[in-house]
């Protein structure tokens, strides 16, 4: 069977950080933003919230940004200032430029079915779906399958009855284990340090690109092809272990 694979997009392979700074240097200024972007390299630095603002929360529909360390209402003006901008998601560049079009030649050639997935929020101009849409289809995947969800990722998997999640939220990869069974690998590009420990013991895959993603998702196919019953050592010796309990 062929494989059905979900892919994240913003962090994955949408650069959604570098632009959203650039849109704060326009917001805040870029004195401003540079000592943003410093508190959240050393958030040990950074004031206390209130109790005011510890009680206002981003809605879960909104994507984090991790790159600035900022108040909730700086982040909440940031994204109000977002979707004013007519097409903004189709404004983004390519984390990994040509990942999405080895993407849909290897979708094209095994004949994967890819489902892109973002909880992105709407902007002017487009939907957001079509906005993504487009973008894709620019980068060299036509026809792409776009959901934007909100909630466990986990539940999306499952309804879908994908067989891999690729996202670069640890969180995100957790619920893809504990609400389906797919498989999740997550792209990580920090410090390995940092990882959270429960990814590993609960049997997430980690990998430090889109590229070496692919390579895994080609040998796994690869191995299911050649040998169906041996697809489940193969994910494993890949380091996608069974999680515990299962």
């Amino acid at each position: 069977m062929s494989l059905r694979i979900g892919f994240d997009l913003d962090g994955v392979l949408a650069d959604m950080e570098t632009e959203l700074v650039r849109q704060a240097e326009r917001l805040f200024g870029e004195p401003m933003t540079r000592v943003l972007q410093q508190r959240a390299q050393h958030p040990e630095t950074a004031e206390k919230p209130d109790e005011q603002e510890l009680s206002e929360r981003i809605p879960e529909s909104i994507p984090r940004l991790v790159s600035l360390q900022m108040t909730v209402k700086q982040e909440r003006r940031l994204w109000h200032h977002v979707e004013t901008i007519d097409g903004f998601w189709e404004t983004l560049a390519e984390i990994e430029p040509g990942a999405i079009a080895r993407l849909a030649t290897l979708a094209t050639e095994r004949r994967w079915e890819i489902m892109f997935m973002t909880k992105r929020p709407e902007t002017l101009g487009a939907p957001a779906q079509v906005q993504t849409q487009r973008w894709l289809v620019a980068q060299g995947f036509t026809l792409p399958s776009v959901f934007v969800v909100h909630g466990s990722r986990g539940l999306v998997a499952d309804a879908l009855a994908l067989d891999f999640v690729v996202d670069d939220r640890p969180e995100n990869c957790l619920d893809v284990v504990v609400d389906s069974k797919a498989r999740a690998i997550l792209i990580w590009r920090e410090d390995e340090k940092l990882l959270p420990v429960t990814a590993r013991r609960l049997g997430v895959g980690v990998v430090k690109s889109v590229d070496e993603c692919l390579n895994i998702l080609s040998q796994v196919d690869s191995a299911n092809r050649e040998r169906p019953g041996f697809v489940d050592r193969m994910k494993r010796r890949l380091g996608f272990r069974q999680p515990a309990g299962v």
